[in-house]
């Protein structure tokens, strides 16, 4: 292998055997041992994997769940063995994939700094001098004596990842570093980045977050059904990874047929498809034809899929007549930040206490991002600036 080359990946295949039988006891262990009828599915999670990443690079490597990232970077790490093919890594590696790997939960915080440290090669010494700035950038001063039990997830990655960018190692493997953590700790890990990147750190970082694949890497992976989609650079992979993203996105969001009633079916469907451009309309169609209640009013409200309330509306604020017919078509433009959103619908008597039916789910759309939108947040408010 080259020597600019830290870690290259030769035909890689890797898989699982899953058991159809449930093992649940030391009895039924032994039974189905007798038995030999043992019988397993086979889940091929990597295809013959092949590429290289050069020292210095900070490579990302994105993909849907379930595109095998995990798998890959467990691979790396060498806690797996692959199949078949090979992996070659030249240099140290340090691995920060598994949350609580290396920590005891019976030990407390300041137990386990020790513990992970010499698991990452350090000795007694070298820990006691990193001690401080270990806890300082965790943000745990108070807890280091508790027991690591006691401490809520988000904390355990803290104290993990603070230990972790203290290893002097060549290559340094990230999943979802930023997923967790509030956003001050977030700004401290992308400080370490910028670090990482100034200094040519060897960095694998394995991330959903787009953004941070476009702001930091040098080069990205994407995945799909455990191939390898494109190689290249991070801003057409991260374009890639949208587009199969917004394709999967088309595929789960049919049409619904919405029903919540034992007597009524209201059906809620989307007369555009299910990804529109920033500005652009959202036409959604609302048939009660099945319902034999009078309807007097009809509402409609927009909510983000982290459950933002965005917009709510009726035909009596908005002064609409309801005719005989039992079809209504809404419309609105969709001048609001890119994201994922859904449609809840009402529909009343004569009163907005006299609920007929309610629809909690109805049909999602989402709101592509575009580029030449530089507001920041959910809406574009009107706006001036004085001096």
């Amino acid at each position: 292998m080259s020597d600019n080359i830290a870690i290259k990946v030769d035909g890689v295949n890797k898989s699982f055997k899953l058991p159809h039988e449930k093992v649940s006891s030391v009895k039924s262990a032994v039974v189905n041992f007798y038995k030999r009828k043992r019988t397993y599915e086979k889940q091929q999670v990597l295809n013959d994997i092949s590429f290289e990443i050069k020292k210095g690079e900070f490579f990302g490597i994105v993909g849907r769940n379930g595109s095998g990232k995990s798998t890959l970077l467990k691979l790396l790490a060498g806690i797996y063995t692959p199949d078949s093919g090979q992996i070659h890594v030249n240099g140290k590696l340090t691995p920060f994939i598994e949350l609580g790997v290396g920590f005891s939960p019976e030990l407390t915080g300041r137990e386990n700094v020790f513990l992970n440290g010499a698991l990452l090669g350090f000795s007694r010494k070298e820990m006691e001098k990193m001690y401080d700035e270990i806890v300082e950038f965790a943000e745990l001063e108070r807890f280091m004596d508790q027991k690591l039990k006691n401490y809520s997830s988000g904390m355990q990655v803290r104290l993990a990842f603070s230990i972790a960018i203290q290893a002097k190692s060549d290559i340094l493997i990230l999943d979802e570093v930023l997923a967790v953590g509030d956003e001050a700790f977030q700004k401290k890990c992308i400080d370490i980045f910028e670090k990482y990147k100034s200094r040519k750190q060897t960095v694998v970082l394995v991330t959903h977050d787009m953004a941070t694949v476009k702001r930091f890497c040098s080069r990205a992976m994407l995945t799909s059904k455990g191939d390898i989609v494109s190689i290249g650079d991070p801003s057409s992979i991260a374009s890639d990874y949208t587009k199969l993203n917004n394709d999967a996105i088309n595929k789960t969001m049919a049409d619904k047929d919405a029903i919540r009633s034992d007597k009524y079916t209201i059906k809620t469907k989307l007369l555009n498809a299910n990804i529109v451009n920033y500005g652009d309309k959202v036409r959604l169609s609302i048939d009660w034809s099945d319902c034999n209640k009078s309807i007097k009013n009809v509402g409609v409200a927009i909510y983000g899929n982290a459950g933002e309330y965005i917009f709510g509306t009726n035909t009596v604020v908005d002064k609409v007549k309801l005719t005989s017919s039992t079809i209504l078509t809404y419309e609105a433009d969709m001048i609001i930040g890119a994201g994922n959103y859904h449609f809840k619908v009402g529909l009343f008597g004569e009163t907005d206490k006299d609920i007929i039916v309610f629809i909690d789910d109805g049909p999602e759309f989402s709101v592509k991002k575009d580029e030449s939108v530089q507001w920041q947040g959910l809406f574009s408010l009107n706006h001036k600036w004085r001096q």
